[in-house]
């Protein structure tokens, strides 16, 4: 039993160890929590400073820029740059605060809790201690108890004994007496017997008394002993079912209530920053919600209206006193200025059907587009969802969704290329409809200025005028011989034209683009171009007056030379070519001669 209270002590003694342990772990847990905590503020407080100080990097130090820095909401998606970045400064300042309440009040206060755990444990093991001395001395007593009721107990039965012993011995003597007389005279055998007898009679009374007083010490021994044993059960029944595990609660008196304070007080200190933290996510998320493209075009035109604001209109400047500043549609030129009206008119609605095709498959193209960027991020959070840790992060690069993920890489980068390529091509369809329409409607108001002269001049004039207006170029499909490859001769008698259209036309463009042109019929064209103009005169149309530049002057210059090239008969005729060829010699020989002449 001593052993068994010996190990109940060490029991206590070690809950109280354990118990210190703990808050020495807790208390080191939440200064290393704070330390982490404090450099994790830092870090995001330098992090968020590093980048609040760039000023050049968002828009460098003009006066515009400087005003979307001071006023973020100006654009949503500098609004979002500010918010993320008070969001980390927020985090940053909860994160120090989470600090300070760990390394301060919850470290003391867990201090404090050792110092009670430790001075509790030791009164009760005190207590303990005193307890089990007092049932130790209980025990000693019903030991003694025990002892003293044996030793009775002992006595009284040998007291008993020889109680038996002189009764017994008394029946013997009374046996004897009652027996006949032997040949001994009555005077001597009646005084012996009588002594005898008296001498018996005393024996058993003396022992008669002497068993009754061992009987009553033994009886009051065994009441004794029975009662120090029921004493010692009920204070042993007593200890190991009350005393016990009340002591237990002594030791464990307050501990679990104030650890689970301080533990409630670490969660509600890191509620706060989660609470906080997620405030700053919840505006995060609202400044993303209101991003806004055409917003903030609006906004950047706005503030950049210097930038971007239309020039002022080029007007028409006159040369030396030309007061004219209108188009003219004079008799002489309304034979040009027809067939041009409705040559631009033909290829402003091809070019509008063009455009039109080219802004569906643009748009088309910019849906797949943001369908590809929303399905990558979509990846990227369901890969963060199905893999928590970073370590599972990191595994994911060579698996199959990684290489799945590579592949739309690519097919993204293509749909780009393709998306940039069509509105390169719409941007430039758009110009060249804004420049036809603009010249359309201008050659359109010349036409209606004309023919409203027309109504009002003389009949004379006016059937002059119809008279050379009927000479226009006709369609190709009324035309009776080829204007490439064919005789020039006939084609001019079919087509009424004097001078083939063809020739006005290349003539007119190189004299109003080449006469500075480096390399003028010697740098070759683009054939593809080339092949283009030169369909567009075999329709009888003409596509230098408008749609060419003066970057395709070579290929203008390729078109004259392949309809001189191409005319059969040729324009020098087969029987001068030798004597062509012999004069061009005999005058570059004389240029030679001349020039050996001039020299020293």
């Amino acid at each position: 039993m001593r052993s068994q209270l010996s190990e109940q002590l060490r029991c206590l003694e070690l809950q109280g160890e354990l118990r210190r342990e703990l808050l020495q772990e807790l208390s080191e847990f939440m200064r290393r929590r704070a330390e982490v905590e404090l450099e994790y503020s830092r870090g995001l407080d330098k992090l968020a400073e590093r980048f609040s100080s760039r000023g050049g990097r968002l828009g460098g130090s003009s006066r515009e820029y400087q005003s979307f820095r001071k006023e973020p909401t100006l654009l949503s998606s500098l609004h979002c740059w500010a918010v993320l970045l008070q969001q980390t400064r927020q985090q940053s300042r909860d994160s120090a605060a989470l600090s300070e309440v760990l390394a301060g009040p919850l470290v003391q206060r867990l201090s404090h809790i050792a110092e009670d755990v430790g001075r509790i444990v030791k009164k009760s093991k005190d207590l303990e201690q005193q307890l089990q001395e007092e049932l130790l001395e209980v025990v000693s007593e019903l030991q003694t108890a025990k002892k003293t009721y044996q030793v009775y107990h002992t006595e009284s039965m040998n007291a008993e004994a020889k109680l038996r012993e002189a009764e017994r011995q008394e029946e013997k003597r009374a046996g004897r007496s009652a027996a006949p007389a032997t040949a001994t005279t009555p005077t001597e055998a009646g005084p012996l017997r009588k002594t005898s007898v008296k001498k018996g009679s005393r024996v058993v009374e003396k022992r008669q008394a002497k068993f009754l007083e061992h009987k009553l010490k033994c009886t009051k021994a065994r009441n004794e002993y029975l009662l120090s044993l029921a004493s010692v059960n009920a204070a042993v029944s007593n200890y190991y079912l009350y005393d016990v595990l009340d002591l237990m609660d002594c030791c464990d008196t307050g501990f679990h209530l104030a650890l689970g304070q301080v533990l409630r007080s670490y969660t509600a200190a890191e509620s706060r920053t989660q609470a906080s933290q997620m405030q700053g996510l919840g505006s995060l998320e609202e400044a993303v919600e209101a991003l806004d493209p055409p917003g903030d075009k609006a906004k950047v035109l706005e503030v950049h209206s210097v930038a971007f604001c239309p020039p002022q209109r080029f007007d028409y400047q006159p040369h030396e006193g030309d007061e004219v500043a209108e188009i003219q549609v004079e008799v002489e030129l309304r034979d040009e200025i027809l067939p041009r009206a409705q040559n631009i008119q033909s290829r402003l609605d091809r070019q509008t059907i063009e455009t039109e095709e080219v802004n569906k498959t643009l748009k088309a193209t910019l849906q797949a587009l943001l369908e590809v960027v929303a399905l990558e991020d979509g990846d990227m959070l369901d890969s963060f969802q199905a893999c928590p840790s970073t370590e599972s992060l990191k595994s994911t690069s060579s698996d199959p969704g990684a290489r799945q993920a590579g592949r739309r890489r690519g097919q993204q980068q293509e749909t780009e290329t393709f998306y940039i390529t069509k509105l390169q091509e719409y941007l430039s369809g758009r110009s060249i409809l804004a420049k036809l329409q603009a010249k359309h409607e201008k050659l359109q108001e010349a036409i209606q200025r004309g023919d409203k002269e027309e109504q009002e001049a003389p009949c004379a004039q006016y059937t002059q005028r119809k008279f050379q207006k009927s000479r226009h170029p006709r369609p190709s499909s009324q035309y009776h011989h080829k204007l490439f490859g064919g005789d020039m001769e006939k084609f001019i008698q079919s087509s009424g034209q004097p001078v083939p259209l063809v020739v006005e036309s290349c003539v007119r463009f190189i004299n109003l683009n080449g006469l500075q042109h480096e390399g003028i019929f010697r740098v070759s064209g683009a054939q593809l171009r080339i092949s283009e103009i030169r369909d567009a005169f075999e329709r009888g149309e003409d596509p230098l007056v408008e749609g060419c530049s003066a970057c395709d002057l070579d290929s203008v210059a390729g078109v004259l030379k392949l309809y001189f090239r191409s005319l059969e008969p040729p324009l020098f005729p087969p029987d001068l070519f030798r004597e062509l060829l012999a004069s061009a010699g005999k005058a570059r020989a004389r240029g030679r001669r001349g020039g050996q002449g001039r020299s020293p």
